[in-house]
């Protein structure tokens, strides 16, 4: 484990009366930060960041022989605990505040990531009996082993013809809630009936700083089938296998507003954080979906895409259209008053991480080194000059499956044109170039279902690579604006936090004030927009070739991925 703290120069203090500040906590994939911001103008002072012990559990249990199966990825709950404990403290420090002028503490998290637990909120996983199930443990995100019952899920829903599915782009993902607890049902049915509470990671860690369970709209809404009509049908459950009837019983709870006040921290939680015991406790969020207030991108027509180790793109709207293939839509799901959109890809960042652990020869590592760079900025520099469609390369960002459109997480990457002249770092700018191509396909679902993309907004990680930003603008023929902030999501639940402190009457409010973006950082050059709308062009004859029977096309990658299944059994 270890820390990463910043601190930065703008003052603690206001002129005029005393200042106040809120803190967001931003619990990703791989660790947790936690951002101290002023609450008059939405300035960062202080953050710090804590590793989590145990990552991405992926292959075995922590302190166990047990091993775990192909696309399984779980969490340790005491990881995030840890940062609650360690990042928020070291942040308050790093900012120069005194802990007692703040007034609210935001969070926001990896979604789905989900776990059970009892009915006062202890994870399965810590209780001794259980800590060597795996389905006991938390479920990450990208926890992709639920692909079977999710193809039932979304067949028996073709079946009974639920009005919901057309919400949720007509598919319902592996990674989502109701395919995680079936999953658990079917494959550990003692685990599952143990279950008394099956709660989004997001929820889970506001119980434990409020001491009180609370449930999310936007969770509930996007990876909980809650719609305006509640959630699914207990007969619909049962058709899906009788001993899923009561799963509902394990998610029922009043939803809570986005921006609403959860509770207030807990002594036992003062005592961790360091802040004072009472002070407001927001609502839990989605990490991107909280992002929108930060680039104060609550208005109709802001697609904010969060790019990191996937990339999500959130977008609220006045109208509301059911979009093929997207997350879901979900009124209030991201901003009151409007209908509040979801797709993504689930795999980007984890792709370009991939590629340098595995596919680059050890020199590209000394060169790099010697030059003192990345790995990745050093892929870049070799090809960034070349034209586009120089390496005749094209390919399908399907690494980690397909989030938006095909919701299918079975798929596989391809990649179509090497050569025995074919460079490590050509195949590099494919893969960024495919990126950008499903997030152009991701668009073009939007478009023509009549909900228009009027300002592309990126946020994340990714926001660094600046080749990969021009790649983009000039895949998608069109500016890119930009996050004024490199933590976007603690931003965002810093600023949710100061709307349940009281602070500002509601999350635009507070987002004019507090979030800020660049518009037009990046423009499009017209000459390689139309060498990569060609490119464009074969990627999108392989994506529907490629996207299996159901879609018309070959079922050659669902069968790749049965025979490696079947063979790692």
């Amino acid at each position: 484990m270890s820390e990463n703290v910043n601190a930065h120069s703008t003052p603690a203090t206001g002129s005029g009366s005393r200042a106040t500040y809120a803190i967001g906590i931003d619990f990703g994939t791989l660790s947790g930060r936690a951002v101290v911001v002023r609450v008059s103008d939405g300035a960062e002072l202080g953050s710090a960041v804590h590793e989590y012990e145990h990552g991405a559990i992926e292959n075995q249990l922590p302190g166990s022989a047990i091993r775990l199966g192909p696309s399984w990825a779980l969490q340790d709950p005491a990881d995030w605990r840890a940062v609650l404990r360690n990042a928020v403290p070291k942040a308050v420090a790093a900012a120069g505040i005194a802990a007692a002028d703040v007034i609210g503490i935001g969070t926001d998290f990896t979604a789905c990531t989900v776990l059970p637990t009892l009915t006062d909120g202890t994870p399965l996983c810590e209780l001794d009996n259980l800590k060597e199930r795996p389905h006991a443990w938390p479920k990450l995100w990208k926890h992709h082993a639920a692909q079977p019952q999710a193809d039932r899920i979304n067949a028996i829903a073709e079946q009974r013809n639920e009005p919901w599915l057309g919400l949720y782009g007509g598919k319902i993902s592996s990674e989502w809630e109701f395919a995680k607890a079936l999953q658990v049902l079917q494959e550990d049915p003692d685990i599952y009936a143990r279950t008394d509470r099956w709660i989004e990671a997001a929820d889970w860690i506001v119980w434990q700083l409020t001491g009180t369970e609370s449930r999310n709209l936007c969770t509930a809404g996007y990876k909980g089938i809650h719609t305006d009509h509640g959630y699914p049908s207990r007969e619909y459950l049962t058709d899906l296998d009788p001993g899923f009837s009561d799963f509902i019983d394990k998610l029922d709870h009043p939803l809570s507003s986005l921006g609403g006040l959860a509770g207030r921290l807990t002594a036992e939680a003062a005592a961790w954080t360091g802040l004072p015991e009472g002070i407001a406790v927001a609502v839990g969020n989605v990490d991107a979906h909280v992002t929108a207030a930060a680039a104060n991108a609550v208005h109709g027509g802001e697609m904010v895409a969060i790019m990191g180790t996937s990339t999500c793109h959130i977008m609220a709207a006045e109208q509301l259209a059911k979009v093929p293939g997207m997350c879901g839509v979900v009124g209030d799901g991201i901003v009151d008053g409007l209908w509040g959109y979801e797709a993504g890809q689930s795999g980007v960042g984890d792709i370009f991480g991939w590629f340098v652990d595995t596919c680059v020869p050890p020199e590209y590592y000394e060169e790099a080194a010697l030059r003192k760079i990345s790995v990745h900025d050093y892929l870049v520099e070799l090809v960034e000059h070349q034209r586009v469609g120089q390496h005749g390369l094209v390919a399908l960002d399907w690494h980690s499956g397909n989030r938006s459109v095909l919701v299918d997480h079975d798929l596989s990457a391809v990649v179509v044109g090497q050569t025995l002249a074919t460079r490590p770092e050509e195949t590099y700018r494919a893969l960024i170039e495919a990126t950008a191509f499903g997030t152009r396909r991701i668009i073009e679902a939007f478009e023509t279902s009549g909900v228009a993309v009027e300002e592309f907004i990126v946020a994340g990680g990714l926001l660094k690579n600046q080749f990969l930003m021009q790649v983009y603008s000039d895949v998608l023929r069109r500016p890119l604006s930009v996050i004024g902030s490199d933590q976007g999501s603690a931003l965002g639940s810093a600023i949710h936090a100061a709307v349940a402190a009281g602070a500002y009457p509601d999350v635009p409010a507070a987002s004019a004030v507090m979030g800020r973006r660049t518009t037009q950082a990046y423009m499009p050059d017209e000459t390689r927009a139309d060498g990569y709308d060609r490119l464009y062009a074969e990627y999108r004859e392989l994506h529907d070739h490629f996207a299996g029977a159901q879609h018309g096309g070959s079922d050659v990658l669902h069968r790749l991925r049965a025979l490696r299944n079947e063979a790692t059994r």
